[in-house]
């Protein structure tokens, strides 16, 4: 059967590529509400809210990473419905199996699988939360940590292209699996590492590739990754989708990025 490789949509303009046009209109207020304040009451705006504005939108183009990480908890939080995300493949046929992982902060996670396996056979990844307790969590449910879920990344692939075994060595090269309910300064239970399998064939496969990279890769520190069948699935919010795709200047995780191992024996 056919099927449709994803597309990954043309990236969205950063908001702070528009910083010294906002700047200016800001300094052009300040300047003419305070060489004639009379004439720019409608406006309705101090000089002090005014200097205060312009020193916010300065910080915001000096640190765009750091403060797209600030208000991550905080932006919108409508839910996604059950269909493909955003750009997803279309007619997966029903040889095509699901990969599910946690290994931190989900954005970074995305990013490189579908970077990496894009056009080798995944039909479609999606973030969400796995492996808690209440229903339906909301992103800024997950970050306290009360409700026991994973920030995750379910994929469907085509086996015939790509091994389970290769998503999961792919899984253990772009993360540090040592550090538990940590990557990088993302710090708690929600940015565990985790695979979450879907049959007994996986939970095999799962464990046979977590005890190589553990003798030949991670030698220096003892693997904490949790292996568990995969339970309820429930799809990030929609503007976690295709997150890094959308915002390259983004916050990424430093510790995802593709250690140069060598290929397991």
């Amino acid at each position: 059967m056919a099927t449709a490789v994803a597309h990954i949509p043309r990236p969205r303009r950063h908001v702070f590529q528009h910083t010294p046009k906002v700047l200016s209109a800001l300094l052009r207020n300040l300047s003419s509400l305070i060489r004639n304040p009379r004439r720019n009451a409608n406006l309705k705006l101090s000089p002090q809210i005014l200097i205060l504005s312009i020193l916010a939108v300065i910080m915001a183009s000096l640190m765009p990473n750091f403060v797209s990480r600030f208000f991550r908890p905080f932006t919108s939080s409508t839910k996604m419905g059950l269909g493909p995300a955003e750009g997803g493949a279309q007619n997966i046929p029903d040889t095509a199996q699901k990969c599910t992982v946690a290994a931190g902060c989900f954005w970074g996670v995305e990013h490189l699988f579908r970077k990496n396996f894009g056009e080798q056979g995944l039909y479609d990844a999606r973030v969400g939360y796995i492996g808690g307790d209440a229903n339906n969590p909301s992103y800024r449910a997950v970050c306290t940590g009360r409700t026991g879920h994973a920030e995750a990344l379910q994929m469907t692939f085509d086996p015939s292209r790509i091994s389970y075994s290769t998503l999961l060595e792919f899984f253990y090269k772009m993360h540090d699996p040592t550090t538990k309910d940590r990557q990088g300064a993302d710090t708690g239970t929600q940015y565990r590492s985790g695979i979450f399998y879907h049959s007994p064939e996986q939970q095999q496969a799962a464990k046979e590739v977590t005890d190589k990279v553990q003798s030949q890769w991670w030698k220096n520190g003892k693997i904490t990754t949790e292996i568990l069948e995969a339970g309820q699935w429930w799809d990030a919010e929609s503007y976690h989708q295709l997150y890094l795709h959308k915002n390259p200047g983004g916050y990424e995780c430093p510790a995802h990025y593709v250690r140069n191992f060598p290929s397991l024996s």
